[in-house]
């Protein structure tokens, strides 16, 4: 085969590396990006650090956990569409990576709620021979005491 051939027309000349796999011609750079674009997403992502340092410090009591997480979702997902170039790859590793996404949720979730399962026999407060070697190696120590202790 002649090297036209294998670039389609040969408008990729210098660029194309050979599948020996049945002949496909691949670019060795997969998708180029603007500067602009990864500058500007480098801004959001900057952005968006700084108002999860900020959030931190604003007690909205159990919802900045959700405030939290949420920014990290973003985040990740423009370091995976725009650095990693997944906006632009095959369907079909973006249906992969949010599989696999999903899958981590569910293991977390029923991670979760087998550890709310055994939340009884959690122990509240340190055990009463740790709390009194605690009370004389250092009396004057910011240790919290339990009163209630749960076997």
């Amino acid at each position: 085969m002649s090297h036209a051939t294998h670039t389609q027309g040969g408008s990729h000349g210098a660029h194309d590396s050979h599948d020996s796999h049945g002949g496909e011609v691949h670019p060795l750079v997969g998708h180029l990006v603007p500067v602009s674009l990864l500058v500007g997403t480098g801004l959001t992502l900057l952005v968006l650090t700084i108002i999860t340092v900020v959030v931190r410090y604003i007690d909205l009591g159990e919802f900045n956990i959700h405030i939290a997480i949420g920014i990290a979702v973003i985040k990740a997902s423009l370091v995976v569409l725009f650095f990693m170039h997944l906006r632009w790859d095959r369907p079909f590793n973006l249906l992969m990576f949010v599989a696999c996404v999903l899958l981590v949720v569910l293991m977390m979730s029923f991670t979760v709620m087998d550890s709310k399962q055994y939340e009884h026999l959690e122990f509240k407060g340190n055990p009463p021979t740790v709390q009194t070697t605690l009370e004389r190696a250092a009396p004057g120590a910011p240790v919290a005491r339990f009163t209630q202790y749960a076997p």
